[in-house]
């Protein structure tokens, strides 16, 4: 377990994509964070989640008092999380604010959806980090003219709010899924085996000292393959 930050109050972890945060509905006894942090560590309490498919920064409180105090900058918007993100195609905008109202567990695959008429409050902010042009990859010099990598870009990501799949779908609204997203719109890639999110930073306010802290969690090595070959 990637540990980032741990004392007597929080525990901070990099968790891996694939991982649940807790028992997944369709493999009720695969493992589980909360399981896995617990066995070793000791009671854990949710502040907030990460979908089982995104990697990156994740805090757990491992007490009431620091639980309810997060909480709280959770529901006043003072923690800051950031993602990064690879979105397909080529935004025409370097930096967007997207505020599509959404209802979540929606049909059968429970996805979420943008409804203006029923859905709840959303935001997200992007700002594009690099752009990457269309082309065909090549190993050792050989032309591979069935393996095509597209426009694509890297992006920052800050959800205001805190929605089931708000990144994803917000992404699919502006007309750029994120790589490899097949729920939301994303054409069938080898690229990466997953929605290409990663949530990059956490920073929040110490439930017991007040020091206002900032925890990076590095790319995962499937994030950065990524990056390679788009970069090729």
């Amino acid at each position: 377990m990637d540990i980032l930050y741990k004392d007597d109050h929080i525990i901070v972890i990099n968790k891996p994509a694939g991982l649940p945060v807790l028992p997944d509905g369709w493999e009720k006894d695969a493992p589980y964070l909360v399981q896995t942090l617990e066995e070793e560590y000791g009671k854990v309490f949710i502040v907030h989640r990460l979908d089982k498919v995104t990697s990156g920064v994740i805090i757990f409180a491992r007490d009431a008092d620091s639980h309810r105090a997060l909480n709280v900058q959770f529901e006043k918007h003072e923690a800051e999380k950031v993602y990064h993100a690879i979105m397909e195609g080529e935004p025409k905008w370097n930096e967007k604010i997207t505020k599509f109202p959404l209802r979540s567990n929606v049909g059968k695959k429970h996805r979420t959806m943008v409804d203006t008429k029923n859905g709840k409050p959303s935001e997200t902010r992007f700002r594009v980090l690099k752009r990457y042009q269309a082309h065909p990859e090549s190993d050792r010099g050989l032309l591979l003219t069935q393996v095509q990598v597209r426009e694509s870009a890297l992006v920052e990501a800050r959800p205001m709010t805190g929605r089931t799949h708000q990144i994803r779908v917000h992404a699919y609204a502006l007309g750029h899924p994120l790589l490899g997203d097949v729920l939301y719109g994303a054409s069938e890639t080898d690229v990466i085996a997953r929605p290409a999110l990663h949530a990059h930073s956490l920073t929040f306010t110490h439930p017991a000292t007040n020091e206002r802290l900032t925890l990076i969690a590095e790319r995962p090595k499937d994030f950065v393959s990524a990056l390679k070959r788009l970069g090729v």
